[in-house]
């Protein structure tokens, strides 16, 4: 068993060690953690407000020595955040390692696009009344922000808001998943060897007492969150008057037509519904496919189903691992249950043993199951047939959530029709939606969220434009 402090003000701190992490597969604690509380929460704020105009000032080389540092050692400390990982989470190690590979290209991205902010020169003079006017605007730093992770990517997505604030000088406070907070602790550890301004960051578990503050307090001008909508939600009701960036989730579509490349059509749905056990907001939950080969993928997406080996995420060969806990998987279990009494049949899978639960596929579900309508954020996917390309379409938006959907076609004018009705942030071709590379604008709509991720994109969100207007005397 290991300890480890939070991170106030950029300085490690260890009033206590309540914060019990436990071995995901085992139940067993594996860490104990920090655990911040109101006051600690307070004192982060009024470091972060302090340190905003040092932070603000930091010429760009600056933030991207401090984002090549944390390249550097996140690459040294590679095995250490995999296994970690492992461990806190659950997930395979396999995943773990492209987890922090992922890790590794967003801080590397942010370093590079650190010191490419650009503005913009303007014409003003667009009519008599503007002669000798010229205008100019830059982004500057929106100030203090709050950010708060989840657990399903606890390196990556907690780079995703991390890495983007350092780029344009946004001090900020962190709260971690308090299920899987020992990955934002080390890269605590990093930030703190670097010359960053004091106060420049904090990082703190933290359980309900004092939370409220990363939402409500108005010293912070930005919550970055992600999560279940419900919750997401509710955070942007209670954030006042600062700006809001939602990542929420999803019921991910994937369309196969009757061109598809079957071969490689499986074995990217098999990826995109199960890796690490499905507990992905893009993971594949709903797959339509053509009529004509429906018999034929299912056959084969069963095949490979049943082929995946479950067991010890520390094992190499491990594909499924548990559930974040058994709570989770007796949730997902219930809704399989539910959706099998109202007619639906179990494929393959539909067995649960602790927080383990199989890789499931059903089909004949009624669309009104839970199933369906909600994010089941485990290892199911639902299979169902259509005949109409169009129709197909249809059933993808028919959804409250819109975050990404997939499409395996070979038809160039099916490919525009999807980008142009489907009403999501984004649509793969010739992939599965739970595909995503780390400087591309990544978010959704309706229920799915508000605002993108992706570096450039964020650094957008984390900045102000001021605007600079220049008068020259007419003579």
């Amino acid at each position: 068993m290991k300890n480890y402090p939070y991170y106030l003000a950029n300085e490690s701190k260890t009033p206590n060690h309540d914060l019990e992490v436990t071995d995901k597969f085992s139940g067993e604690v594996a860490y104990r953690v920090a655990i911040a509380d109101r006051n600690a929460i307070d004192a982060a704020i009024s470091a972060a407000v302090s340190a905003a105009p040092a932070c603000a000032a930091m010429p760009p080389y600056e933030r991207q020595d401090v984002l090549n540092h944390c390249v550097a050692r996140f690459t040294e400390r590679f095995d250490e955040l995999a296994m970690a990982l492992c461990i806190e989470a659950g997930k395979p190690i396999r995943d773990s390692r492209g987890e922090v590979t992922r890790l590794i290209d967003t801080f590397r991205i942010a370093a590079e696009e650190s010191v490419r902010m650009t503005g913009e020169v303007m014409n003003l003079e667009i009519s008599p009344r503007a002669k000798g006017y010229r205008g100019m605007f830059k982004r500057v730093p929106i100030g203090p922000c709050s950010f708060i992770a989840p657990f399903n990517f606890p390196l990556n997505l907690v780079a995703h808001k991390v890495a983007p604030a350092l780029a344009v000088g946004c001090p900020f406070v962190l709260k971690p998943a308090s299920r899987t907070p020992i990955g934002a602790i080390i890269i605590g550890e990093i930030l703190a060897e670097t010359d960053l301004p004091a106060g420049a960051f904090s990082i703190l578990p933290c359980h309900r007492d004092g939370a409220d503050l990363f939402t409500t307090d108005d010293r912070l001008k930005l919550l970055s969150f992600t999560g279940s909508p419900d919750v997401g939600w509710k955070l942007k009701a209670d954030a006042g008057k600062k700006k809001v960036i939602l990542e929420l989730g999803g019921n991910a579509a994937c369309i196969v037509d009757h061109d598809a490349d079957i071969d490689d059509a499986v074995e990217r749905l098999v990826f995109g519904a199960f890796y690490q056990s499905g507990q992905s907001c893009i993971g594949v939950q709903r797959i339509l496919i053509h009529k004509s080969i429906y018999e034929n993928v299912k056959e084969r997406l069963t095949k490979a189903t049943k082929a995946l080996i479950a067991g010890d995420p520390k094992d190499e060969k491990t594909f499924i691992g548990p559930m974040i806990s058994t709570s989770e998987a007796e949730r997902l279990d219930a809704w399989i249950k539910e959706a099998v009494s109202a007619g639906a049949t179990v494929i393959c899978g539909g067995k649960r043993n602790g927080a383990m639960l199989d890789a499931t596929l059903l089909e004949n579900v009624p669309k009104d199951q839970t199933i369906c309508t909600n994010e089941a954020f485990g290892p199911v996917a639902v299979l169902s047939s259509f005949d109409d390309f169009d129709k197909a379409l249809d059933q993808v938006n028919d959804s409250t959530f819109g975050l990404q959907a997939g499409i395996f076609t070979r038809d160039l004018y099916k490919m525009q029709k999807a980008w142009d009705v489907l009403d999501v942030g984004g649509i793969i071709i010739g992939d599965v939606p739970s595909w995503r590379v780390d400087n591309m604008p990544y978010g959704g709509v309706k229920d799915s969220g508000l605002g993108r991720e992706g570096i450039r994109f964020a650094m957008e969100d984390m900045t102000e434009i001021r605007n600079l207007v220049i008068r020259t005397k007419q003579m």
